[in-house]
């Protein structure tokens, strides 16, 4: 049997299960993948609206990055909710310093759908200096447009853009990656499908593209799957919560 390759969830704990740590490591099992989990945040939330956050220190994130990596082959990491630009970075430069080739996708979620703010807004500026050191970006159509007024989208020679439609008036669902200045369309499945409202559906597209770039495939063809993944569970129930299958 082959082994599975390892990959790390750096994100927040979300009690209801729906997304960040939670959801992510449902998604690495299902996509046969080892997930390992680094928290950066405790929330209090449920599927519909988040009522706290208490940020751990960077230097407690840090150090559990630290051990994870020197004790375990990871070949891919998925960052979800940071405090700010700075907090980004300091992950990214230990998550380098432990192995300079691992992927690395961050999805960067400014605010919840119930409008709540995880990252520091002003600190936008300092990310132009990290941006370019990941492999993939996963912001919805929202975060995609405060990027762009800030003229903070990446250089997509060195790190890949995914541009999710679930937020978008006009080709509603369809994701847009955009690597190495090439357009990549990825629409939904079949017209007559339903597909329901989900919390936490882009931490678990971004942690299946994760898990699929982990088990070696490029970038587009990642992409591909983790849309493929994220379609069965917009459709697998009605409720806020989904189910991995």
């Amino acid at each position: 049997m082959q082994e599975r390759p390892y990959v790390i969830s750096i994100a927040g704990f979300d009690p209801s299960g729906g997304a960040g740590l939670l959801s992510d490591h449902k998604t690495f099992e299902q996509s046969k993948v080892m997930g390992l989990g680094v928290c950066t945040a405790l929330t209090l939330q449920t599927a519909s609206q988040c009522l706290s956050l208490e940020w751990r220190p960077i230097e407690q994130v840090s150090e559990a990055i630290e051990i994870l990596m020197e004790n375990y082959p990871v070949s891919a990491v998925k960052i979800g909710i940071v405090k700010d630009a700075e907090f980004l970075s300091k992950i990214v430069q230990t998550v380098q310093k432990n192995n300079s080739e691992v992927k690395i996708v961050w999805d960067p979620v400014l605010k919840s759908t119930s409008e709540f703010t995880f990252f520091d807004l002003e600190t936008l500026p300092q990310l132009k200096n990290t941006i370019n050191k990941l492999s993939l970006i996963t912001p919805n159509y929202n975060e995609y447009n405060v990027l762009k007024e800030n003229n903070l989208l990446p250089d997509t020679y060195q790190c890949a853009l995914l541009m999710k439609g679930g937020h978008r008036k006009d080709l509603l669902g369809t994701d847009i990656l955009v690597e190495n200045g090439k357009e990549t369309l990825f629409v939904p499945a079949e017209n007559n499908t339903v597909y329901f409202p989900k919390h936490g559906s882009g931490c678990v597209l971004s942690s299946a593209i994760t898990a699929e770039l982990a088990k070696g495939k490029d970038m587009e063809a990642a992409c591909r799957n983790g849309k493929l993944y994220i379609g069965k569970f917009l459709k697998s129930n009605p409720s806020l919560l989904g189910t991995h299958s």
